[in-house]
Formats: C-alpha cells, structure tokens, sequence
C-alpha cells in the first residue's frame, strides 16, 4: 500500500483513478452496450451460456483484478474514509444506536424480501411475465442450466462489484482528493452509469442500489453487510423470480435448445 505521507502518493492515485474511469466507461460504452445486443437475439441456450460464461470470467477478471490494484494502492485510506464517513451527522446518529443500525439493515433485507414476493405475486397474476427496471429480461435464465450461471454471476457480481465500487475505488478518490463526499458520490454514480447497457431506467435503479449498498457498508462498518445484500438481491432477478414466474427450473436446456420467445 502507498504510504499516504509519500508525496507523489496523490498524484498516483489520480492516476490510477483517471485510468480506471477511462477503462471501464469505454468497455461500458463500446462493449457492453453492443454486446448486450446481439445477446438479445441469440436463440439457442448454448449460446447464451457461451455468453454468461464469458461474462462471469470477464468480470471476475476486470472488477476482481481492479479492486486488487486499487485496494494495494489505497488501501491505507480505507478505514480513515469509513471513520470519515461514521461522523456525517445522520449516519453517526443510526450507529449510535445499534438498535436502529440492526433495525435498518434488517429492514433492508426485508424489503428486498417482500418486493420479490409482491413482483412474483404480480407476474403470477397478471399472466404477462417478469416486470423489472432496466432493461435486464434478456438475462433471465430460460432454463435449468442458464439458473446455475445466473446463481453464479449474482454470487460474482456482489463480491467483486462491492469490492471495487464500495471499497477500493472510495478509498482511492478519497486518497487522491481528501473528500469523502467525492469519494461517495463519484463511486455510486459510476457503478451506475456501467449499466448504460440497461438503458435509463437501469441507471437510475442501479445508482439507487449503489447508494443503499454504500449506506450499509458505512452503518455496519463491515463490506461484507454489502456484498450479501448484493448476492441476495442478484439472486432475485436471476434465480428467484425465474423459478418462481416462469418455471425454469422445470425446463431441461439439454433438450429445449432453441427458445421461444418470453
């Protein structure tokens, strides 16, 4: 880890963070959106576990190997940011009173739970599908093999996206700028902005998601409240609700290779 005290130590950081936002808004941009595409069109489920496959090894690499990077660069900023941030009047307040702390991170859960049940209850009777914000239906599994990686990506996506976009990449704005507000507000619009692949409505649920997974992080003083708040949520749009609506788990993707439209 960079000494904070070292005197090229910021202008490292900036760097880093300069070449972080510049890789992964370009692979949002350029890749993701093109690539999310052509997915919408595949018709067979080889190829659509080719893809998810190919998605669950990319980003195990590029968030995994990124908040790797970031965490050795600024990982001595990290618990002066979260102490930083415990002050900020409101949430030094939840903390100061574990009741409340528990209250709320046990609300949370709760309502993840009860918003899946309310969005089943309402597939099941309206008879139309999985309604959802952003534009995600693409990737729900079509069958008992696709359920398996999308098990996998919700698992990949909360533990390597909470490292990056609630740990690593936090503690490095706040290293290279010293604002703590920076450091929140830059990580959460960022982690919103890479689901530009979701189209409008994606941004503004994932910016929102972001926004509560880094209020979790800072009352419970602890990365991994986040993380399985985000593997449980993934797990409702692909594991969940598929199985629940529309049944995949019945589904043998060994013999319905083309799939119908959903």
């Amino acid at each position: 880890m960079l000494d904070p005290a070292w005197p090229p130590g910021q202008l490292v950081l900036a760097l880093a963070i300069v070449a972080t936002l510049a890789a992964l808004v370009l692979r949002a941009v350029r890749k993701d959106r093109r690539e999310y595409q052509r997915f919408k069109r595949l018709r067979t489920t080889r190829r659509r576990q080719v893809m998810f496959r190919k998605w669950l090894g990319e980003s195990f690499v590029t968030f995994g190997g990124m908040s790797v990077v970031l965490i050795l660069l600024g990982g001595a900023h990290i618990t002066p940011l979260l102490a930083q941030l415990q002050a900020w009047p409101v949430l030094r307040d939840i903390r100061s009173a574990p009741e409340l702390t528990a209250g709320l991170l046990v609300g949370l859960t709760v309502g993840i739970v009860v918003l899946t049940i309310l969005a089943v209850r309402a597939a099941r009777a309206e008879g139309e599908g999985v309604t959802s914000i952003g534009d995600i239906q693409a990737m729900l599994p079509r069958n008992r093999q696709e359920l398996g990686l999308g098990a996998l990506l919700s698992i990949n996506a909360g533990v390597v996206e909470e490292l990056l976009f609630r740990l690593a990449l936090p503690a490095v704005i706040f290293g290279a700028t010293g604002s703590a507000l920076a450091a929140v507000v830059g990580s959460v619009l960022l982690f919103g902005v890479l689901h530009i692949y979701q189209g409008i409505w994606g941004i503004v649920g994932t910016t929102v998601v972001g926004a509560l997974m880094m209020a979790a992080y800072v009352i419970s003083g602890t990365i991994a409240v986040p993380i399985l708040l985000h593997v449980l949520f993934d797990l409702r749009s692909l594991v969940l609700i598929p199985v629940a609506v529309l049944g995949v788990h019945k589904v043998d993707g060994n013999r319905a290779a083309v799939l119908p439209p959903m």
